[in-house]
């Protein structure tokens, strides 16, 4: 796997590619706003937009799956989170976003430089979040963004570019992870209809379970590569401080030493230890309780409201070897009002 321009690693990291005592320190402060104490203060805001979503296709019949349903539910909830408002400074967040984990990909791409749109994009929630963070020193608000701009750590206030760093990773991570496992739910479900009868005949009571095989099945995120901070040995593998090693997150979840028969979609598997937010240690996925509370909030609207909704149309998917995306997805139900 090769390595990105140096300009784009530089812009584009910040906070996920820390170490300690630094990272110990911020992810301390971040980790404060997605305890499950704090995602259950803001979950009637997260049903709310999941109800929102579902009123305006209800009455479609037919939608493309991902762009009015998949991708909203995560735009939505961090831009609250945020504090950005603006229905055309939402919509950007969440197009630009898109181009961190499909940059090779044609359908995304068309003739565009790939690495070059890349770079703009990073270049456009940069300056989105500059703005915002300009704003909320002058007037400060109740969001997400405000909180990091008060912050203080060891006496010091967090620099804007520490806050960038973050804004740009809930941006792109937190948009897409939710994004692509929603989308892939949809898929299996119009593929495994024991599986749908299974999960509606006790909805709110299997739901919570349910959501640890979506993302399983899903793996949003299926590689990640990383730089060994020292020498090691792994499973007989020589590892030396330096090298880059690559965990590939879409293997272990289809492990068959860890999981009975890993190529079934199966809600009721229990245990369940995914690695779709990322292993254990300082890097598991921050969101990973906004991710499953938001997986809740959707599908319990689409199936109650829904219940007949299906995939009618081949899925389009993304050429990516990082994010395991669906473009498009065309979806059918009967409307209702």
């Amino acid at each position: 796997m090769e390595s990105m321009p140096q300009e784009l690693l530089d812009a584009g990291q910040g906070f996920i590619a820390m170490d300690p005592p630094r990272h110990t320190k911020i992810r301390r402060l971040l980790s404060s706003a997605f305890t499950p104490k704090q995602i259950a203060r803001i979950n009637d805001q997260i049903t709310a937009n999941a109800r929102r979503i579902v009123d305006d296709i209800a009455g479609k019949g037919a939608v493309d799956f991902v762009p009015e349903v998949a991708s909203l539910v995560p735009m939505h909830n961090i831009c609250d989170m945020l504090g950005i408002d603006d229905p055309a400074e939402r919509t950007t967040l969440a197009y630009e976003s898109q181009f961190a984990g499909g940059w090779n990909d044609p359908e995304l791409m068309g003739d565009q430089d790939p690495l070059g749109r890349l770079f703009q994009a990073t270049i456009e929630l940069h300056e989105l979040a500059g703005r915002h963070i300009a704003d909320r020193r002058k007037s400060p608000g109740k969001d997400l963004l405000t909180s990091l701009v008060q912050a203080e750590i060891d006496g010091e206030r967090l620099t804007d570019e520490e806050i960038i760093s973050f804004f740009g990773l809930l941006a792109i991570a937190g948009n897409d992870t939710t994004r692509q496992s929603v989308s892939h739910t949809m898929i299996a479900l119009s593929g495994s209809p024991e599986q749908r009868a299974w999960l509606t005949a006790d909805l709110d009571g299997r739901l919570p379970g349910a959501v640890e095989e979506m993302v399983r099945w899903a793996t949003p995120i299926m590689t990640f590569r990383r730089t060994a901070a020292r020498d090691c040995e792994l499973n007989g593998q020589q590892i030396t401080q330096g090298d880059k090693v690559v965990m590939f997150y879409a293997s272990a979840n289809w492990d068959t030493a860890v999981f009975d028969h890993p190529e079934r979609f199966d809600l009721s598997r229990s245990p369940n230890p995914h690695v779709g937010f990322g292993g254990g240690g300082i890097h598991h996925c921050l969101g990973n309780q906004l991710a499953r509370t938001q997986l809740r909030a959707i599908w319990r609207e689409l199936l109650i409201r829904l219940p007949d909704i299906e995939v009618c149309g081949d899925p389009s998917f993304t050429v990516s070897t990082f994010f395991h995306g669906v473009n498009h997805l065309p979806v059918r139900f009967t409307p209702t009002t």
